[in-house]
């Protein structure tokens, strides 16, 4: 449908038009995915704040650590829509919580392969964290050459009268993986042009060599720690 001004008018979802019809249903359903959303940051929080305990431990022991940075985010409302509605799924708090494992997502930064693994069992050991999924992309790398270590985990928020069980994808990379990642990412997605398949393969061909870079480098820094 278009404006008067002859621009179209944005189409949203039934649930959406029926609660905007609705001021008493909005404000509802307002403050309820605030509540969603305060629970995911939460989550997020605990997880980011093991990983914070984690360096310090290194730190003030004297270790290397094995951690370089740490992001994370949590997916817009316009993307959650987006995704339920691509596994066909109806547009609902339910479905949302029950069927999206990446709503909210943390990415680790190490410096080297090794890290990566290291930094998951040491996550992993703690007892209020549960593995759902792994998804290891760095022994068998995507078709695109993508490579990371993804984890979906579940940890409790507690709240003053309720406790939530929270699932958080975890993405562990080299800083060579992060930055192929990041230029990829940008190719496919930032642009309104078809990547040709020319360039599909020079960008597997790129990330076959980072990959190559990133066990040298490790190489090298066990041949330094052995001199010590």
């Amino acid at each position: 449908m278009k404006t008067k001004s002859g621009r179209e008018q944005p189409q949203f979802p039934e649930i959406i038009q029926q609660s905007i019809s609705n001021p008493d249903n909005f404000y509802k359903m307002a403050f309820q995915f605030q509540q969603i959303m305060m629970i995911y940051e939460s989550g997020i929080k605990q997880i980011e704040t093991k990983l914070d305990i984690l360096n310090k431990e290194n730190k003030i022991s004297g270790r290397r650590n094995p951690i370089e940075t740490v992001k994370s985010r949590i997916k817009s409302p316009q993307s959650i829509a987006g995704k339920l509605e691509k596994k066909h799924l109806p547009i609902s708090f339910e479905a949302m919580t029950d069927n999206l494992n990446d709503i909210a997502g943390i990415r680790v930064i190490c410096p080297y392969i090794s890290d990566i693994y290291s930094v998951k069992e040491t996550l992993l050991k703690q007892p209020d964290i549960v593995l759902l999924e792994e998804k290891d992309y760095i022994k068998e790398p995507k078709e695109s050459g993508y490579r990371s270590l993804h984890l979906v985990v579940e940890t409790p928020v507690y709240l003053s009268d309720s406790t939530h069980q929270v699932k958080i994808e975890i993405q562990l990379r080299t800083i060579a993986m992060d930055f192929w990642a990041t230029l990829e990412h940008e190719l496919h997605y930032k642009t309104t042009t078809k990547v040709p398949e020319s360039v599909r393969r020079e960008l597997k061909r790129v990330a076959e060599n980072i990959a190559m870079t990133d066990q040298e480098m490790e190489e090298i820094a066990i041949e330094l720690q052995h001199l010590e």
